[in-house]
């Protein structure tokens, strides 16, 4: 089956669970306050592109493609990276609700994160070198097996990262947030003092 290509498309205000996007592949478009929760978004293409206010809540994207994708202010609970075309992956997050999503094992260097809440998101066995965390909330992340290194945390808040199953060099953190780190040792720390 012969799929659909857009380029420079603009999509406004659609309700893409009403009405169904066309399976293709889109280069440089703009989806615009659309709702594409729990839409079958696999085997798409999507190069260049922005999400901004959209919701792809539950959105199935099996064998997707997302090649320097943008999403700023976007509702993804629950979407499932790992089951993404790792081919040329590579999107940043700006003021972007992530909740429950996985990352299992995706090779998502250098990324960025911004604003974000990532609230019980496993990022088990992921690459995330040189990975900007800029303001996010990471309570109940899963870091397990996690390539962290040259990572940025500085900024961010309620993480929690075992040092032994991480691996953090030259990773930067807070001071404030330096807990996040030490909490499996079962050490109190003051932060009084």
């Amino acid at each position: 089956m012969k799929q659909s290509y857009f380029s420079d498309q603009n999509f406004e205000n659609t309700d893409f669970a009403q009405q169904p996007l066309d399976k293709g592949e889109y280069e440089d478009c703009t989806f615009t306050n659309c709702n594409l929760e729990y839409v079958d978004l696999s085997g798409f293409n999507f190069n260049d592109c922005e999400f901004i206010g959209c919701n792809l809540s539950m959105a199935k994207i099996v064998s997707t493609a997302f090649r320097e994708v943008v999403f700023k202010e976007c509702k993804m609970f629950g979407l499932h990276f790992n089951e993404c075309n790792e081919f040329g992956m590579s999107f940043s997050f700006d003021g972007c609700y992530l909740n429950n999503s996985v990352f299992y094992k995706a090779n998502i260097k250098k990324t960025i994160f911004k604003d974000s809440k990532l609230i019980e998101v496993d990022f088990s066995e992921c690459d995330l070198s040189n990975t900007v965390f800029n303001n996010c909330d990471l309570s109940g992340a899963v870091f397990d097996r996690t390539n962290l290194e040259k990572a940025d945390f500085r900024t961010s808040v309620n993480y929690t990262i075992d040092p032994s199953q991480n691996r953090l060099k030259k990773a930067k953190f807070s001071l404030s947030e330096i807990h996040g780190l030490l909490c499996q040792f079962d050490i109190e720390i003051d932060k009084n003092g």
